[in-house]
């Protein structure tokens, strides 16, 4: 029996063949694999009756035809949307997977593999099938040292991965906020930050967890990294989304905090210009942040529950 994840990107790429018209090319270039398994995945599409005169629902849900609407209204690459759990571990955990699916179809050799800090990016490893990746690289997307929530660091997500996938790894050795601009201005200087950095802007995959920073389970409250003043910040300036511990407002503007200057790291803006961009997200609290991160194109692909899933197609109509 197939896997759910074998499933969904059959479904998917029925979808895209026979209902959106694209040629298996196009299909191959979007979805991240090559013409000749487009070619294949349709054949038995077609052996195994999915094709008819209508595509078969063999998932036997609706998050097909939510994951098309979803695409085509915000222009994604690709949107997954996973069952609804009862617990938030749960969910994390149903949503990782469908991420490590994701992660082992598109990762191709060469590609260097940008990892925010997240709760639910820490649980990717432990799903990945074992894989045997050439000269794939990943790397942090922002600095990782702490004591806080070691493991939710993107430093150690991205030995995780890498060690999931068999591929190598660079650390960002430094803390993923300073104290202030001339600290972070120096740092950066430093040979061996300047080469993680420099990597950072040769991304070809980024995972970004996208938080609420005003939750008080948020990633970014979690990180350790946030004093009282900064608090008192998000709050003056309306903040309602957050994305490698970079907080925005609901029209996706950053600039005007001065804690998100002191952030080490990729900046929220050079987020649109890496291939692919997958926001990672669970739990209702998060709409408003996922609505201002598409609005401002800080992604072009999503993972997220089915009831949330709901709620952007609401704010569809």
């Amino acid at each position: 029996m197939k896997k759910i994840g074998d499933l969904r990107l059959m479904m998917k790429c029925c979808s895209l063949y026979y209902e959106d018209n694209l040629n298996q090319q196009e299909i191959a270039n979007q979805l991240g694999i090559s013409r000749p398994t487009i070619s294949r995945i349709l054949k038995e599409a077609f052996e195994q009756g999915i094709v008819k005169i209508q595509i078969v629902d063999v998932l036997k849900n609706d998050y097909q035809k939510i994951e098309r609407s979803l695409e085509r209204k915000y222009k994604l690459k690709e949107v997954i949307v996973v069952d609804d759990k009862q617990d938030s571990l749960t969910q994390k955990q149903e949503l990782a997977r469908a991420v490590s699916e994701y992660l082992t179809r598109v990762v191709k050799e060469n590609d260097i593999i940008g990892v925010s800090i997240g709760t639910t990016l820490k649980e990717i490893p432990r799903y990945v099938e074992k894989n045997n990746c050439k000269n794939v690289t990943f790397i942090p997307l922002l600095g990782g040292i702490g004591d806080n929530e070691i493991d939710i660091h993107a430093n150690q997500i991205a030995v995780s991965l890498a060690r999931a996938f068999g591929g190598d790894f660079k650390l960002l050795h430094a803390p993923a906020v300073m104290s202030d601009l001339s600290t972070k201005e120096k740092l950066c200087k430093d040979e061996k930050i300047k080469e993680v950095l420099d990597l950072i802007d040769k991304t070809t995959i980024a995972i970004v967890g996208i938080g609420n920073p005003m939750s008080l389970n948020s990633t970014i409250m979690a990180s350790g990294y946030m004093h009282e003043e900064d608090i008192d910040d998000l709050k003056k300036y309306n903040s309602i989304g957050a994305i490698c511990l970079q907080a925005f407002d609901k029209e996706g503007k950053t600039s005007i905090l001065e804690f998100n200057q002191r952030v080490l790291g990729v900046k929220l803006n050079d987020l649109k210009k890496i291939k692919r961009t997958i926001g990672v997200a669970s739990g209702d609290e998060k709409i408003e942040a996922i609505k201002a991160s598409l609005k401002a194109k800080f992604i072009n692909s999503l993972a997220i529950n089915h009831s949330l899933a709901l709620k952007l197609l609401e704010d569809c109509d």
